[in-house]
């Protein structure tokens, strides 16, 4: 333990003395933090497993992404769905669905012996998108601005709108102690998200109302502000928790309704020290990952899992892009930007870690060794192709 920190810790440290120049050489931190895991993987691999399967893992691992979800929620400019709605709408509604049945399709054909549950709750990691591995896509001017928007709202939400369905999924893929039929999985799934919604709303609404009230009469700080926002997130989780909800959709919900109701034009500069936060939970899960994937890999690996990783960053994400914007004003030139500029990241790794804690045997392994390739796919792919991508783009303009 005491070394994965110094290692970590360390990395940490490094990247941020060389930030500047590393980020010109699209050395992103999460990349860094990856690397940092893998060395320490070699040395924890034989005793990983029993530590990620423990309550302890599965509420850390739920915290994280309640805060990372309430990050997202809340970085939305442009009104509630951004500049470009329309074309977000698709995307959510149309290409989201889409791509977790096309991926529960492929997996029925690549991973043969599991149950329709067990795929959707790989559907479910491995198809929301996440920029974390690759801001700079959301940088690079090359790339038009209406393709950008439309990314960073669809990263920012798909997180939120999959975590129903996959706490659903995994209701029913579990154990004996968890649902044995769907209608069992969503009698356990439903309340605990009505009761989400209901907290996360109700709470989000509070702190937006108490802000604005104790701005008028000036009792806050700048520094006030932000621990606020800080605190918002946690306080959602533990509350949504103990009503019986679930914690991580509730801070989704509390960042939604914050971004609708606080109007100032301070409320973006108060996220700061959140975001900051977030930014280091971040690269901490791509620390575990690092060492995730070599205890992963140590187990053996399956070819099918290797296919499915590769129809997932391609296939998966390219029919659905196409289908739910036909008839947009995007060019086909655009739809191919969305769909190839699609990086796999935090989420997928969160996910999947929640979803090895709450399986067992053959389904478990499988699930993670599908992240691994999954995510280490992505960062080939999109780490090399994307800035191909955006130069031939930017050539043809």
């Amino acid at each position: 333990m005491t070394q994965a920190l110094i290692v970590m810790a360390g990395a940490v440290a490094l990247w941020s003395l060389l930030a500047a120049r590393l980020e010109r050489w699209q050395i992103t931190a999460p990349l860094a933090m990856v690397v940092a895991g893998i060395v320490v993987g070699f040395g924890t691999r034989n005793t990983l497993g029993e530590t990620l399967n423990t309550k302890v893992a599965q509420h850390a691992a739920e915290i994280v992404l309640a805060v990372l979800l309430f990050v997202d929620a809340t970085e939305v400019r442009g009104g509630l769905f951004g500049p470009q709605p329309r074309a977000v709408f698709r995307m959510l509604l149309i290409g989201l669905p889409l791509g977790l049945g096309l991926s529960v399709l492929f997996g029925a054909w690549l991973l043969p012996g599991l149950s329709w549950a067990v795929l959707l709750v790989i559907a479910c990691v491995v198809v929301p998108i996440d920029f974390a591995p690759a801001a700079f896509i959301l940088r690079d001017r090359r790339i038009p601005l209406r393709v950008r928007e439309v990314l960073n709202v669809e990263g920012g939400y798909n997180d939120g709108i999959v975590s129903p369905i996959f706490i659903f999924a995994l209701a029913l893929a579990g154990d004996a102690s968890h649902a044995t039929t769907p209608m069992g999985a969503l009698g356990d799934a439903l309340p605990s998200a009505v009761k989400a919604i209901a907290v996360g709303v109700a709470v989000g609404w509070a702190l937006s109302a108490a802000t604005k009230a104790a701005e008028q009469h000036d009792l806050m700080s700048h520094q006030s502000k932000r621990m606020a926002m800080v605190a918002a997130p946690i306080l959602t989780y533990a509350v949504a928790v103990g009503f019986g909800g679930n914690g991580f959709v509730a801070a989704f919900v509390c960042g939604l309704t914050l971004n609708f109701f606080r109007h100032s034009t301070s409320f973006h500069r108060e996220l700061e020290l959140i975001d900051d936060i977030g930014f280091l939970l971040t690269t901490a899960m791509w620390f575990v990952f690092g060492s995730v994937a070599v205890f992963s890999l140590s187990e053996g690996h399956e070819w099918r899992a290797v296919l499915f990783a590769v129809a997932a960053l391609t296939v998966v994400r390219i029919v659905p892009t196409y289908l739910a914007m036909i008839g947009s004003h995007f060019s086909m030139r655009d739809r191919w930007l969305l769909a190839a500029l699609g990086p796999r990241g935090t989420t997928s790794i969160v996910f999947g870690l929640l979803a090895f804690n709450g399986l067992s045997g053959e389904a478990a392994d499988l699930v993670l060794l599908t992240l691994v390739f999954t995510v280490l796919g992505s960062i080939l792919l999109h780490g090399a192709g994307v800035p191909l991508a955006a130069r031939r783009h930017g050539q043809a303009r």
